[in-house]
């Protein structure tokens, strides 16, 4: 297609002498007119068809290639646009757009797909419009036609001008649907094990009136904790327990209802992280020796441990009749510590005790009683222990997995790990544990073990003929630890290479106050890097579990194969690409994990809405259209201010963009006419003069 676009001069001489004669000319007939000569008009015409010439002006006319213009079909695929009948609607709504615009010659269709948005980004439709429209200049977008229910999330991250072409919104799902829903509105990020918190939640429920009580079902970390009941459509605080160190994960879901639209929003979950007010440890020392200062200085190193240290300053055989009150630095507040207060301790440490009247029977038993209700005992022991007043024969003989016998091995040993010692997170995987030349480890000799024989729990370290050296068990709610020689210190002082008496320690008193990371039978999942990390831990190789089963937020279900490592883990990982609460169960454990948000963007709200999209829309010239009541619109295009949409009907823009592809030039006075201009202009003035 070519077009005449301009006129443009090309002189054959210079431009001054153009205007010279020009100027000449001019002059000449103003000289004529002022004498008022004959003919005085008629010999400009040759004098103009001169300069004209020798302007010889060019007809500009541009070869021209029509381009398209560029519509673009945003398609909302995300979870919100996959429920109910709304892929079928945006499946027949886009066939019959590829139809109608597949007869336009000048339009250039991109249909760009919208998933969602990962890191709980939503749906970012706008986003991409924005990327498919990036290479395409305003003068060439004829308009953008987005099929999606409404829930947008970056509605506002583009505005009408610096979209440059009509938005138009043809929006799936229903006016009318119904859809429950739970939202957290204010809860805690930390709160106190032990303790309860608050938090803020409100259920949504078109199909209620306000008021309407509704109950929720409550878990925690996985296991059913209960139910409360709150009112539909208002805020209602409820009060869920801390009953663990780490993340705390919480769901309350309620019971889906006829007509809704996704259970995927019937439920809310928070992450609630568990600390401990105050770890309180009660250490009783039976006499003064140099293990001593290592446990008080463990206890001590601990910021978040409350240690009450009482030392017994009496020597095992002092046979005067000094009382004992007078001996004592203060008073042994007996009482105080076994009988009030003794239920708020969350350890107790008998290190090298024996009975000599000043702790009575009666309070050993109520000792006895505090570990089976859930408390922690631990026996550091020495010879004392096989003496006949001994905390052996005492009450606390019925919590204790030992049977004594009474007899002290007095000879250097490195304690060894046992089978299980290597899989028991107490254990497992200690400094130096498989750093000798023959795989045993590379700590230091101890010094003396006493001898027992373990009727429960498990023994972890070795001496001696495979003597227990650490053992461990649980008894009733509670757990009890012994420590069967007092001569740990060695590993402190450094003596022959030491060890990792610090670290062991530590592990063992945390495994007693049930650090949840120190459990040896438990199930977790949390994020890695490399993704959703899944960790099952086991004494016992053969009753481990080959693989568990994982339930993403949406509820689909894959198993995931564990592999063994050796050192009592069992380990997965899986790519979690969906936010939200995963559920992870092997068939006797459950626990949960939460992967980005708990509540992500793109399930809390799921009804399909016009309000996003709408100021978008009118401002940029288009306009928002349901599928369910209106069906598809028709396609139109539209030229310049046009009306871009109406009653069952949009409109594309038609630009009349174009390329150029080269311009050619005319001349307007070849050289023939220019000589016949100026030959007839001379013969019209000698015939005007001659008459």
């Amino acid at each position: 297609m070519t077009v005449l676009t301009d006129i443009a001069l090309a002189p054959l001489v210079p431009v001054w002498l153009l205007a010279v004669l020009a100027g000449i000319m001019a002059a000449l007939a103003a000289v004529s007119l002022w004498r008022r000569a004959r003919g005085a008009w008629v010999r400009l015409v040759p004098g103009v068809a001169l300069l004209i010439a020798l302007a010889n002006p060019q007809g500009l006319t541009e070869r021209r290639t029509p381009l398209d213009d560029v519509a673009v079909i945003a398609v909302d695929e995300s979870f919100s646009n996959g429920l109910g009948d709304r892929p079928a609607q945006t499946a027949a709504a886009l066939d019959a757009l590829n139809r109608a615009l597949a007869t336009q010659p000048t339009l250039d269709v991109r249909v760009v797909p919208v998933p969602d948005g990962g890191a709980d980004r939503g749906t970012r439709l706008m986003e991409a419009v924005q990327r498919a429209l990036a290479d395409v200049p305003p003068g060439r977008r004829a308009g953008v036609i987005a099929l999606t229910d409404g829930r947008v999330h970056d509605a506002e991250a583009v505005g009408a001008a610096a979209l440059g072409t009509p938005l138009h919104v043809l929006l799936t799902g229903a006016r009318d649907e119904r859809d429950r829903r739970l939202v957290v509105e204010a809860a805690p990020a930390y709160g106190l094990v032990g303790r309860t918190l608050t938090a803020t939640v409100r259920l949504e429920d078109p199909g209620l009136a306000p008021g309407t009580p509704v109950p929720l079902a409550v878990t925690r970390d996985g296991r059913p904790a209960g139910d409360v009941v709150v009112p539909a459509n208002r805020a209602e605080t409820v009060t869920l327990p801390v009953e663990h160190a780490g993340d705390n994960v919480f769901e309350l879901t309620a019971e889906a209802v006829p007509g809704d639209l996704t259970t995927a929003n019937n439920g809310a979950a928070l992450t609630v992280n568990g600390v401990r007010d105050r770890l309180r440890v009660l250490l009783i020392s039976g006499e003064p020796h140099v293990g001593e200062r290592v446990w008080r200085n463990l206890l001590k190193a601990d910021a978040n441990v409350d240690l009450v240290h009482f030392t017994i300053l009496r020597p095992p055989h002092k046979d005067d009749s000094t009382p004992l009150r007078e001996l004592a630095l203060i008073a042994f507040p007996i009482r105080e510590l076994f009988e009030e207060q003794l239920e708020n301790f969350d350890l107790v440490v008998f290190d090298r005790y024996s009975r000599r009247g000043l702790v009575p029977l009666g309070y050993l038993a109520n000792v006895a009683d505090y570990v089976r209700a859930g408390g922690a005992l631990l026996l550091a022991a020495g010879p004392e222990f096989t003496d006949p007043i001994s905390l052996y024969d005492s009450a606390l003989a019925d919590v204790l997995p030992i049977t004594l016998t009474r007899a002290v091995v007095e000879q250097p040993f490195r304690p060894l790990p046992t089978t299980d010692g290597r899989r028991h997170p107490v254990t497992a995987g200690l400094p130096g544990l498989e750093g000798g030349p023959d795989g045993t480890p590379d700590w230091g000799p101890w010094a003396r073990l006493i001898e027992v024989r373990p009727t429960g729990g498990r023994t972890l370290l070795t001496g001696p003929g495979g003597r227990p050296v650490l053992h461990l068990a649980r008894s009733g709610e509670g757990r009890v630890g012994l420590l069967l020689s007092d001569t740990a210190w060695l590993w402190a002082k450094g003596y022959a290479g030491g060890g990792p008496q610090a670290e062991l320690l530590r592990r063992l008193a945390h495994w007693l106050m049930k650090e949840p990371e120190l459990e040896e039978d438990a199930l977790r999942a949390r994020m890695t890097g490399a993704g959703l990390t899944v960790t099952r831990r086991g004494l016992d190789p053969e009753t481990m579990p080959e693989t568990v089963t994982v339930t993403d937020p949406l509820g689909d279900r894959r198993a995931l194969a564990l592999t063994d490592q050796g050192d009592g883990r069992a380990v997965a990982t899986l790519a979690a690409d969906r936010p939200g609460v995963y559920t992870i169960d092997d068939g006797t454990l459950t626990t949960v994990a939460v992967v980005g948000t708990p509540n992500p963007r793109e399930t809390s709200e799921v009804s399909a809405t016009a309000d996003l999209l709408r100021a978008l829309a009118e401002a940029s010239g288009g306009g928002v259209h349901w599928l369910a009541e209106d069906g598809t619109p028709a396609v139109r295009r539209v030229l310049g201010a046009q009306a871009t949409h109406g009653p069952g009907w949009i409109g594309l823009r038609d630009n009349r963009a174009f390329s150029v592809a080269g311009v050619d030039q005319t001349p307007l006075m070849p050289a023939w006419l220019a000589l016949l201009a100026m030959l007839g202009g001379l013969g019209w003035a000698w015939w005007r003069e001659g008459r």
